[in-house]
């Protein structure tokens, strides 16, 4: 396939996102609930043990975030009056169950998140990948009572056939393209499918682990991201995504700066806190078909 399943779309050129309330900007927190297998290699903060199995040092950095940090995130988030949608492993359902009961009695939006963060879909064959995402879907639906409106790849993976498979599904969006700050169509014979904006640099993992930042720092750099959309906001509508992972901005050190970032979001009018349920809903219903619509003329060209 030498096409991804979107058209190009340069926003300037889009008629103008009016969401709800008159919003400049629609604000949707990803709290990523997830299990890293212990016998498996998995994100490290110390290279010198990561390939060891089992890695008592990496791993129990990582098993931080379901034993505690998701607990302070959870306080913390209800506290500010944020909705989560929490992007889940089917594995967690098993692992953690309390997280899931929580979660539930929080109102939290499910995001089906794969099974763990060692199952990649990349290389899979059509009928592996269906029945993959069949038991994903079907097991996050058992534990959370609901079944998930949304997709986030584990590591953001997806091949060319999953966003047609989760439509076959009933699922209605995916966070895995993180090219936009508005939803768009995406191409699906099985059923509408859009993308939800996700980010990969406003997200705690490239910038707390890989850039090495410090929590002021990021703070700053979410209250910037939002400052701009929330401008950019006065002439079309922005969707921002805060991605989170418990092992990291739930450390308590960093989780503080983490907070003074969301009271400056929470202090602006203009603001639309809310999920990425919510968000695909609204699209759906009401500016879908005209994008949808638009990309089709797009593609067939004048006459």
């Amino acid at each position: 396939m030498s096409h991804p399943a979107f058209d190009y779309s340069p926003i300037v050129r889009r008629p103008p996102l009016e969401l709800p309330g008159g919003a400049r900007v629609a604000v949707w927190v990803a709290v990523n609930v997830e299990h890293y297998p212990i016998d498996k290699p998995g994100l490290s903060i110390v290279p010198l043990t990561s390939q060891f199995v089992p890695d008592p040092m990496n791993y129990g950095w990582r098993d931080y975030g379901p034993r505690v940090g998701v607990w302070r995130l959870m306080e913390a988030l209800e506290r500010l009056g944020f909705p989560v949608s929490a992007p889940v492993h089917s594995a967690v359902c098993d692992r953690y169950p309390e997280i899931v009961e929580e979660g539930g009695r929080l109102g939290w939006a499910w995001i089906a998140h794969g099974r763990d963060n060692a199952s990649l879909q990349v290389g899979m064959e059509l009928e592996e990948e269906r029945a993959y995402l069949t038991e994903v879907v079907e097991a996050i639906e058992a534990a959370t009572g609901r079944r998930p409106r949304g997709w986030l790849g584990p590591a953001l993976t997806e091949t060319f056939h999953t966003p047609e498979l989760l439509a076959e599904l009933g699922l209605s969006y995916v966070c895995d393209w993180c090219n936009d700050d508005q939803p768009y169509p995406l191409r699906s014979r099985a059923g509408p499918m859009i993308s939800v904006p996700y980010s990969i640099e406003v997200n705690d993992i490239p910038l707390l682990l890989d850039k090495g930042l410090t929590g002021p720092e990021y703070a700053q750099v979410v209250i910037d991201q939002f400052d701009a959309l929330h401008a950019a906001g006065a002439r079309t509508g922005q969707v921002m995504a805060i991605p989170l992972h418990p092992f990291l901005v739930g450390q308590p050190f960093r989780l503080v700066h983490l907070e003074r970032a969301l009271e400056h979001i929470a202090r602006h009018d203009g603001v639309w806190l809310t999920t990425a349920d919510d968000i695909a809903g609204w699209y759906l219903d009401h500016r879908y078909e005209q994008d949808a619509g638009r990309a089709e003329t797009y593609r067939a060209g004048p006459g």
